[in-house]
This record gives C-alpha cells, sequence and structure tokens, in this order.
C-alpha cells in the first residue's frame, strides 16, 4: 500500500502528484491511500483514504468515495477512537506514534499494548511513527498488520534495499 500525503495547500500540484501516483499504483496493483482528502481521492481515483481526528467521519467519506473504498482512520493512543472508528466503517486503524518520529516530532505516544488490544476490532492495525527496520518487529510481534514508514525508506541511500528490509519483517517463522 502506498500513501500520499502533502499537507500544503498547492491544489494543482497536489492533484497532478496525486493523479501520477494512482495510474503508477494502478500499473503495479498497490492501492493509494491518500490523506486527509476525501476530494482528491475522488478527483484522482485512488483506492481511498486516511483519516485523521480533524478530517471527517469515515461514514462521510464512505458516501463519497463508495463502498469499495479504503478507510483508514488515525486512532492515535487512543483506544475508545478505535472502537468509534471501526463502528463507524473503517477498514483500518491506525497506532502511533511507536517511537519518536522526524515525521510527526510531536505526535501522541502509543505502546504495543494498543495494538494487542485493538484486536477486538477484528480489523488491520497500522503501526506508525519513527520505525526502523530495527524496531519494527517488535511492533508485528504486538498485532501491528502494517508498517507505516517515510524516512526509513524514502530517506535511505538504497530505497528498494531498505524496502525489502521492512517486508521481511513480515517473514513468517523470522526470530525477531
Amino acid at each position: 500500500m502506498m500513501q500520499y500525503r502533502d499537507k500544503t495547500r498547492e491544489a494543482t500540484r497536489r492533484l497532478r502528484e496525486a493523479c501520477a501516483l494512482a495510474a503508477i499504483c494502478t500499473e503495479f496493483d498497490v492501492p493509494l491511500i491518500i490523506n486527509d482528502d476525501v476530494d482528491l481521492v475522488h478527483a484522482c481515483g485512488a483506492a481511498g483514504v486516511h483519516l485523521g481526528e480533524d478530517d471527517g467521519e469515515p461514514a462521510a467519506a464512505r458516501a463519497v468515495l463508495g463502498a469499495n473504498a479504503i478507510i483508514g482512520v488515525s486512532c492515535y493512543d487512543s483506544l475508545q477512537r478505535a472502537r468509534e472508528a471501526a463502528g463507524a466503517g473503517a477498514d483500518y486503524l491506525a497506532f502511533g506514534a511507536f517511537f519518536p518520529s522526524t515525521t510527526k516530532p510531536g505526535a501522541r505516544h502509543a505502546t504495543p499494548d494498543l495494538l494487542r488490544d485493538a484486536r477486538e476490532f477484528g480489523l488491520p492495525r497500522v503501526a506508525i511513527g519513527g520505525i526502523t527496520a530495527e524496531n519494527g518487529g517488535s511492533l508485528i510481534d504486538a498485532g501491528a498488520d502494517y508498517l507505516a514508514v517515510v524516512s526509513g525508506v524514502f530517506g535511505a541511500r538504497d530505497i528498494r534495499a531498505a524496502a525489502q528490509r521492512y517486508a521481511a519483517l513480515f517473514d513468517t517463522g523470522q526470530v525477531r
């Protein structure tokens, strides 16, 4: 899965970039999720949207994007927010930050127990925040189905090798 996250207000550039990414992701059968912007998802044909606490409700996004859209919700450090998102039709729940993050330096801190506790909602759980190839395995062990990574991949000298290191964390039977 790929997420496009751009907090600027440059609508024309954002639309151009999102449409280009959507085309590439479609070519390689990779779902593209757009951060915070239901209208941009609709305009570029992305697979879905990721909603933070100020980005609207999953039901409203579903009404615009349709039944097949992927709708993820940031739950930060809150099991209650996860419960509400699951009840409102979210497709996945994101928690974090688990570790200090250069992308979101002031993020709330979540613990691995939250991943374990959120299992009750029956939705995929995404771990966010300061995740490295060295610490990601502990989050998978705690119940993360996905790891959201920015700097660990795109800040690497060899992006492909970095992505492969993260993918290897999901190999079953690997000792961490």
